[in-house]
């Protein structure tokens, strides 16, 4: 079958934890089916004028499955890299059967998609990516000695961090792209992507990490040429003077403008360091808004857009 793909721009989807699952929400697969749905309904909008690509977090569910691993002592726990690969095929299964439900949607593919990163990262020495369950105090302490993992706040909570290191390339653009000329919607990176190191003639090799999925879609997206990258998340828009009287969405802005928001703590901070990587790489517009709003985003009339 002939088909034109030119008339198509291509759009790079970063789905928030939220989109899959509530903060504090059972994580079943009942409850993420039920999520996924709205995600569905966008994307069926979205397809109709863009070459769609999804990325999506893990961070609940890669957390989940390590519990279940070290549940099971007669078998050594699996690392965290194929651990991301099972997230990769779980949650790229129920997105893809979820898009596949609505009429007229394009075929839709999911890639076990692998993400080169640096043993030389800050990242390893200093793990902040959260993922898993949160826990009070008294648990986070017994979880700790009990695996010996690493701890932080995460807002009233406190919860697991792993190493979070700076994606470096795509190694299976050349299959996404060739999904993406034959007009799929195509779910990769998921989780990030799966980190791998190079290892030089042998190859590459996985490595304890768990890669953030916003600058993993940034990348994607500067590989792919996409026309643009939209991240969607929590808020419906970046605010100036968020949490005071005097707070307004911001509805244009530049990368420099937004630079100021690119701080490393809270949950805005590598979203609005992973776009403006993305525009001034690309010289094209990202935008981040929430997931109820996403085709008014693309057009200017919600979210907050970034550009040069």
């Amino acid at each position: 079958m002939d088909i034109e793909n030119k008339k198509y721009k291509t759009l790079v989807l970063a789905l928030g934890g939220n989109a899959l699952l509530q903060r504090n929400e059972v994580l079943s697969a009942d409850n993420q089916y039920k999520n996924i749905a709205a995600v569905a309904k966008v994307v069926k909008v979205l397809s109709e004028d863009y070459n769609v690509v999804i990325v999506h977090g893990n961070g609940p569910q890669v957390g989940l499955l390590s519990l279940q691993n070290l549940a099971y002592e007669e078998t050594p726990a699996y690392p965290l890299d194929i651990l991301v690969a099972e997230t990769q095929g779980m949650l790229g299964y129920m997105i893809t059967q979820s898009l596949g439900q609505e009429q007229g949607m394009p075929p839709v593919s999911s890639v076990l998609t692998r993400v080169l990163v640096d043993t030389n990262d800050a990242a390893f020495q200093d793990p902040t990516k959260f993922i898993g369950p949160v826990y009070n105090e008294q648990e986070a302490v017994e979880m700790a000695q009990r695996y010996g993992w690493t701890m932080k706040e995460d807002g009233k909570y406190i919860r697991r961090v792993v190493p979070s290191p700076m994606p470096k390339r795509i190694l299976d653009l050349d299959a996404i792209n060739a999904l993406l000329n034959m007009r799929h919607v195509v779910v990769c990176n998921g989780g990030g992507g799966v980190p791998v190191v190079n290892n030089g003639d042998s190859g590459f090799s996985g490595i304890e990490a768990v890669i953030d999925k916003d600058f993993s879609a940034a990348l994607l997206a500067s590989e792919l040429n996409a026309d643009c990258l939209l991240v969607l998340t929590d808020a419906d828009a970046v605010y100036q003077d968020w949490g005071t009287p005097n707070q307004r969405a911001l509805r244009d802005v530049t990368a420099q403008e937004l630079k100021p928001f690119a701080i490393a703590d809270g949950s805005m901070g590598p979203k609005a360091q992973a776009v403006i990587g993305y525009v001034e790489k690309s010289g094209n517009p990202a935008y981040i808004g929430a997931l109820h709003d996403a085709a008014q985003i693309l057009k200017g009339e919600k979210g907050t857009k970034i550009h040069l």
